[in-house]
């Protein structure tokens, strides 16, 4: 089971309204909008997925990493290091981006 599961509608409802976002800026650069007027709506669609990453993450964090971490008695903590490294992984690619 996934960490959001219990807000998947609410992720994919965020997801597409960033859809939507990236949508009207296609229809901006259609029409020949002025530069700085699409590039504040690049940057709003570029938030809004950042904001989309955050709650995955915080979802991954306290669901699958916490539910690894509770269960590492029974690995010898493998599956806890493995879900932390992983998470570790994830916030570098977002910090990157």
């Amino acid at each position: 089971m996934t960490g959001y599961a219990g807000n998947r509608d609410q992720v994919l409802a965020r997801l597409k309204r960033v859809e939507g976002q990236v949508r009207g800026i296609a229809r901006m650069v259609e029409d020949d909008t002025y530069c700085i007027d699409v590039l504040t709506q690049v940057s709003a669609a570029t938030k809004a997925l950042q904001a989309v990453a955050l709650g995955l993450l915080d979802d991954h964090l306290g669901h699958c990493v916490r539910d690894a971490v509770a269960h590492s008695a029974e690995d010898d903590g493998a599956a806890a290091d493995a879900k932390i490294a992983e998470a570790s992984a994830a916030i570098a690619r977002l910090v990157r981006s």
